[in-house]
């Protein structure tokens, strides 16, 4: 039979070593705790910088990337600038001609025409007793002829005799107290109707030494008016 003394000896014992095994696992347990946050906390900053890193070559190339499509719209702005100049340019160049060609539309007697202009009324001079030739103081197609060459001068847009608008190549003939315009005849007084600057048109024909004298000095009667409105239907009308 086991002595009781060295029973409790051996439970004693039995107890100190079981203190003993509990504290080392408890102490291996925070050990090894200890390293694995340490290592998890070493593995975190590696991936953190890591990662940090990564970002900041991406910010780096975003902003070269920015930098480059902001050259690129600015180049774009200067290229639409350009091209609105040139429009602009263009535009310009387009209204020019097309006022140059309704001119040499109105010219050509294609387009109806309106506006200020003049009326110059030539008539046969009175009858002169003393002159053996009537031809001496009636209206001539030379005189007709000297008016509407002044005024064509002189920058009018259309011409029109009696009525009858004038081509670029209308003839004009006259067969004694009579004219003959593209075919038509037209006794006198003949009125020679010009659309244009009135003021303008009515000086150039009274210049001195002009179509004004040298028709007084053929003893033609001259008058010449001024007008707000002239009204002239195109050649095809």
């Amino acid at each position: 039979m086991m002595n009781p003394l060295h029973k409790k000896k051996q439970n004693k014992f039995k107890r100190k070593h079981f203190i003993l095994l509990f504290v080392s696992i408890v102490t291996g347990f925070i050990i090894g705790y200890a390293y694995n946050l340490a290592r998890d906390d070493k593995q975190f900053d590696s991936n953190y910088f890591e990662q940090e890193d990564i970002y900041r070559t991406e910010l780096i190339e975003q902003q070269e990337r920015n930098k480059e499509l902001m050259d690129e719209l600015n180049a774009l702005k200067a290229q639409i600038r350009e091209y609105e100049k040139s429009f602009t340019e263009s535009t310009n160049d387009y209204k020019e001609l097309a006022q140059e060609a309704e001119k040499l539309r109105l010219i050509l007697g294609e387009l109806p025409a309106h506006g200020e202009g003049i009326r110059v009324t030539l008539k046969d001079g009175h009858y002169n007793p003393k002159s053996t030739n009537p031809n001496d103081y009636i209206v001539h197609e030379s005189h007709i002829f000297m008016v509407i060459n002044e005024l064509k001068i002189s920058g009018a847009e259309a011409i029109a005799i009696n009525g009858h608008r004038l081509k670029p190549n209308s003839y004009i003939h006259c067969n004694g107290p009579v004219i003959t315009v593209d075919g038509t005849q037209y006794p006198a007084p003949f009125e020679i109707e010009a659309i244009g600057n009135s003021e303008t048109l009515i000086s150039s024909l009274k210049i001195a030494g002009g179509v004004f004298d040298q028709l007084l000095n053929d003893s033609i009667i001259v008058t010449i008016q001024a007008l707000d409105n002239i009204e002239m239907p195109s050649i095809n009308s």
